[in-house]
């Protein structure tokens, strides 16, 4: 009798284990996550990228109850930090900060940058800061037009400044370029801060330059067109390439991935957490009074929006 009991107990143990294992997913392992996520960032502390990081940190935290630790990689314009990444461990525990459209450019113009873009599992698009065209105040010009005809005029004479070569920036000055059938003449400096200070300085005549840093010194400029698709909340004043009859949107996108094979339910787990950040009150007032505006696009709308701005840029920098 006492062996059967010992059995039916024994059968009972195995049966609530092989439960239990079925439930957190197999092979023995918990629920997602089960220790600390690094949530890497592939540039210096205190840009943009790290701004939206450190105001993630705590609600992910809050979402998913484990510590969010963030790290900095910076290097080679944030390929340094996405080489890194695509050679994690796809378990989710590894994340890192993606800029569009820098994650493709790299690629597209250099082959040893140590990443593909399809080598990177976007998780979600959570910002977008739109880039806009810039000119000194005492410039007289008033308008896109009016800077269009100069550089008709004088080919090749106006200096455009921007944030480094293949990047969003440099990106946003070859469509301005294309589409206008103008020439201008690209100066890149080795950061948003340092092309703004040299346009400020007098150094260039006009600048591509992201929205969060002309807020800080739009009495100082005139800003004759913005990249976004609509209205910019925070200048509503400034038209739209668009709206001046030019078919031009220039942006740098914001974003998290993971390392390539991340299992698509780890991908839900957290491509939910960081969208749910958007929905915390005042988040998106915050964004918009910092010149950021929110974007909530999950993995697969960013995999689609990637794949479109991939054909898109192609194209572009064929033409050159």
């Amino acid at each position: 009798m006492k062996k059967k009991w010992v059995t039916a107990v024994s059968f009972i143990c195995a049966a609530l284990l092989l439960m239990s294992c079925s439930a957190s997913g197999g092979n023995g392992k918990g629920q997602f996550p089960e220790k600390s996520i690094t949530y890497s960032i592939p540039f210096e502390p205190g840009g943009q990228s790290d701004i939206e990081a450190r105001r993630q940190q705590s609600f992910l935290e809050k979402y998913l109850k484990q510590k969010i630790v963030i790290q900095y990689k910076p290097g080679g314009g944030g390929s340094v930090g996405w080489s890194e990444l695509v050679n994690q461990k796809a378990d989710g525990y590894f994340l890192a900060g993606i800029n569009i459209p820098h994650i493709i450019l790299q690629p597209l113009a250099n082959e040893d940058t140590g990443y593909q873009t399809e080598d990177i599992v976007p998780i979600a698009i959570f910002q977008t800061t739109p880039i806009a065209l810039t000119i000194g105040k005492d410039s007289g010009i008033d308008s896109l037009d009016d800077f269009i005809q100069k550089a008709k005029e004088n080919p090749g004479s106006i200096t455009v400044a921007g944030s480094g070569n293949y990047s969003g920036h440099h990106i946003a000055f070859l469509q301005l370029q294309d589409v206008a059938g103008i020439e201008l003449q690209y100066v890149p400096f080795d950061g948003a801060g340092p092309s703004m200070q040299a346009f400020l300085g007098g150094n260039t005549d006009a600048v591509l330059a992201n929205s969060s840093d002309l807020l800080k010194y739009t009495e100082d400029m005139k800003i004759l067109a913005i990249g976004s698709e609509e209205t910019f909340e925070p200048m509503p004043e400034v038209p739209t390439f668009i709206e001046e009859g030019y078919d031009i949107t220039a942006s740098i996108d914001r974003g998290v991935g993971a390392p390539p094979d991340t299992d698509l339910k780890i991908i839900h787990k957290l491509e939910k957490a960081f969208l749910n950040i958007l929905e915390e009150p005042g988040v998106k007032d915050q964004m918009y009074e910092e010149g950021f505006e929110p974007k909530a696009m999950g993995h697969e709308e960013s995999v689609q929006y990637i794949e479109q701005k991939t054909k898109e840029f192609a194209d572009i920098l064929e033409k050159q």
